[in-house]
């Protein structure tokens, strides 16, 4: 389960020093927004959920010049920084809310567009369920998230000190392929692939997760202070990992979409818009 007040507060500290450090979160929405390209949607309504500082609402208003983009999150000084995206006339709207409880009226969204926030999901198969919720008929819901071998390295080092929970728990793209489809979504897509970023020491990892927001949220976690001892023991840990003079820190990146259904026939098989999707090079 995730500590939903301990994650909103470690975002609201990182909202200064995030564009700085979120370079891979920014290479990750880079990358999604690439795959917009196969689909073929004139949206009026889209929500960028858990949109943080808000770079990806301002490159899809661009990418949408037509459409309202609604930044969603659950950290007030991240929409700070997010409203004053584009331009004056053409800015993000933020919106501060929970994804879990959408403040949104049933069926007002084209796209929903997710960048690294359904981890903090204490509740994933109802979370889906209230995107499908507010999505139109045909509508698309595109996301990332985090599998479980995500920072594997660390989660190792600190096993090897203690037995507390240190990294949050993360879905497995099966697990999220399934639940998409027990929520009732058409044709969804799940696909993955490993990125890893290298540090010069355990210190700068553990300050770049520190200046993102991505703590430790766990309700499972020690709630004390780290011991300079078990810090050490832990750095040392961490150490075997050491290739070619770096640290390594592996994230597992799982992609997906799916649509909302367009109609539903008598024999329970949902259908998508023939003209929504576009595949190239076939």
């Amino acid at each position: 389960m995730i500590d939903k007040h301990h994650a909103r507060r470690a975002f609201a500290r990182a909202a200064e020093a995030y564009d700085e450090a979120a370079v891979l979160q920014r290479e990750i929405g880079r990358r999604m927004l690439e795959r917009l390209e196969y689909i073929r949607l004139q949206p009026k309504m889209i929500v960028d959920i858990g949109a943080g500082t808000g770079e990806a609402s301002a490159s899809l208003l661009k990418r949408y010049p037509k459409a309202s983009v609604i930044a969603l999150d659950f950290a007030l000084p991240m929409l700070h920084r997010a409203k004053r995206r584009g331009r004056i006339l053409r800015r993000p709207l933020p919106l501060c809310a929970d994804l879990e409880q959408l403040p949104l009226a049933a069926h007002s969204v084209d796209i929903i567009y997710s960048n690294a926030a359904l981890q903090w999901c204490s509740d994933l198969s109802s979370t889906f369920r209230e995107f499908r919720r507010v999505l139109r008929p045909g509508g698309l819901l595109m996301f990332t998230s985090f599998g479980p071998d995500t920072l594997k390295e660390l989660r190792s080092a600190w096993a090897q000190v203690d037995r507390m929970t240190h990294v949050s728990s993360f879905v497995d793209m099966h697990d999220i392929g399934d639940m998409l489809v027990e929520a009732r979504f058409a044709e969804p897509v799940i696909d993955a692939e490993q990125i890893t970023m290298t540090y010069e020491s355990v210190d700068q990892l553990m300050r770049d997760i520190k200046s993102i927001g991505a703590q430790n949220a766990a309700t499972g976690r020690s709630k004390g202070l780290t011991g300079k001892n078990r810090m050490q023991q832990f750095r040392d840990a961490y150490e075997q990992y050491r290739d070619d003079g770096r640290i390594p820190s592996t994230w597992e990146i799982v992609y997906g979409h799916a649509w909302a259904p367009q109609q539903v026939t008598e024999d329970g098989v949902t259908t998508i818009p023939v003209d929504a999707l576009r595949i190239q090079g076939r």
